[in-house]
């Protein structure tokens, strides 16, 4: 039997604000357990929320550019359940009435090809605090947990897909363009590794044809792209397994394991009755007019997909450059700001995807950590447009900026005597001795036949570039060579 993957996504994005949903206690990642948890992220008798506002705005935005509905009125309600690290007793989120209606996002596959996977809607919630296991695995404390309640209140945006992804890559995909939407509008640093980002993944087979949806599995708090398709891939073939085994799936909550690649079962799926929703009595309905709105969509920055499509139409990059250029916010910004620099949006192109992203990957450092600015780079990749060095003593011209071993190109290209030797009576100069040194080469030359002759061009070329120290133009040295080696033939 052939089976059909369907998979659905709830990204849980935590909101760049200050302070906390419903308090005025500090957001910042890294505090002391329990320094930021005030009176109203415990629940304490007498207290009562009052709503972020510049939370309601990041998720009108993000609603907007997903091209989604606004309800002109949602509502908080309280979903209850019992957790340690969940003091309250119960989450403020919304369920029936939230924030963002039905959206789309468009997503960009390995081979280029595009699809859209819809938004079932987005609303806003409090997270919870945080269990920790590790720090009482031994000693006095062995057996216990500790709680942190420094997260409990931190407002986050929960998307939720519709199931529309048939494949772990798409799956990936999708999560990697919420990823940019969130960032190029500036409501997350969607740091994955400190929490900022996660998601639960839905996942379910069923028979090639059937349009019955399987049962599915929940796994939880899923934190890397990699680790989104690695959990998918061995849910998969769990299911399918266990199918063909003549077994049934259950409706679960699963962990996904990254050291041992597995999914483990952590409980059985709740159902939205077992949370006893109800509206929140401590919260006002949120009411939007159209005019906060369209100030909001006014005020919009330019998003991945405007600015892949005017990377392709105004620049003239490929689809694909487009493409990995636009995936950043910064490094979009860091392009246009080196094509600005040198004047040649190709070139920068190149050079940021080459050897940019090749030395960063090298010393896994994001491009915002890049020891080489911009500006830096745009001047290095100007002095290779304009003749000033070639291309080998670029590479060298950037490998000592990036060690900060000078401030700008011209002062290395000086200080290392890296001009390119652009003077045709010097390059002859050189020629002619190189000839006149490697006679056994030139007889062989001129015993070859003219369609061979092309590739023996090479080893001249090399024996020039090397007597000028790697500074001669090479269009130069090729041209006057094949003149000069054709007219001893």
């Amino acid at each position: 039997m052939q089976w059909e993957t369907v998979i659905g996504l709830e990204v849980h994005v935590q909101l760049a604000t200050r302070s906390k949903i419903f308090s005025g206690a500090s957001t910042a990642f890294g505090a002391e357990p329990n320094t930021q948890a005030c009176a109203v992220d415990l629940g304490l008798p007498g207290v009562l929320p009052v709503l972020n506002e510049a939370a309601v705005a990041m998720a009108v935005k993000f609603g907007l550019a997903i091209h989604a509905e606004i309800p002109e009125i949602s509502v908080f309600d309280r979903k209850n359940y019992f957790y340690p690290d969940l003091p309250k007793g119960y989450q403020t989120s919304q369920m029936y009435q939230p924030i963002v209606g039905a959206g789309m996002v468009e997503i960009t596959l390995d081979d280029g090809t595009t699809k859209p996977i819809r938004v079932h809607h987005a609303h806003l919630e409090e997270d919870a605090g945080k269990s920790l296991h590790e720090l009482f695995s031994s000693g006095r404390g062995h057996g216990m947990t500790g709680v942190d309640l420094n997260r409990a209140g931190t407002p986050l945006l929960e998307i939720v897909s519709e199931p529309d992804m048939r494949s772990a890559k798409e799956a990936a995909a999708y999560l990697k363009a919420i990823h940019s939407i969130v960032t190029y509008l500036g409501i997350s640093d969607g740091n994955m590794a400190e929490g900022s980002m996660r998601c639960d993944v839905n996942v379910s087979v069923r028979p090639e044809g059937e349009e019955k949806l399987g049962t599915r599995a929940e796994i939880k708090n899923v934190n890397s792209f990699r680790f989104v398709e690695r959990a998918i891939a061995f849910e998969v073939e769990r299911q399918i397994e266990l199918l063909e085994d003549g077994g049934k799936i259950v409706q679960e909550t699963r962990l996904f394991d990254p050291e041992r690649d597995e999914t483990r079962s952590m409980r059985t799926k709740e159902e939205a009755n077992d949370y006893r929703y109800f509206p929140c009595p401590d919260l006002l309905p949120v009411v939007l007019d159209q005019a906060y709105i369209d100030h909001l969509r006014d005020n919009l920055p330019e998003l991945p997909a405007d600015k892949r499509t005017r990377f392709e139409g105004e620049l003239g990059l490929s689809a694909y450059d487009a493409s990995v250029l636009s995936a950043t916010r910064e490094m979009a910004d860091y392009f246009e700001e080196v094509k600005d620099v040198c004047g040649d949006a190709k070139q920068a192109a190149n050079w940021v995807q080459g050897e940019l992203s090749g030395a960063l990957n090298r010393e896994n450092l994001s491009i915002k950590d890049s020891p080489l600015s911009a500006r830096q780079l745009g001047d290095l990749v100007a002095r290779v447009i304009d003749d000033t060095i070639n291309g080998k003593a670029a590479k060298q011209v950037f490998q000592a900026l990036w060690n900060g071993q000078g401030t700008n190109a011209d002062d290395i290209i000086e200080a290392q005597g890296l001009k390119q030797v652009t003077d045709t009576g010097a390059i002859e100069a050189m020629i002619d001795q190189v000839i006149s040194d490697s006679p056994a080469q030139v007889a062989q030359y001129r015993d070859a036949e003219p369609d061979k002759r092309g590739k023996m061009i090479g080893y001249f070329v090399g024996q020039v570039m090397k007597a000028s120290r790697g500074t001669a133009n090479p269009q130069q040295v090729n041209a006057l060579l094949k003149q000069k080696l054709d007219a001893l033939c």
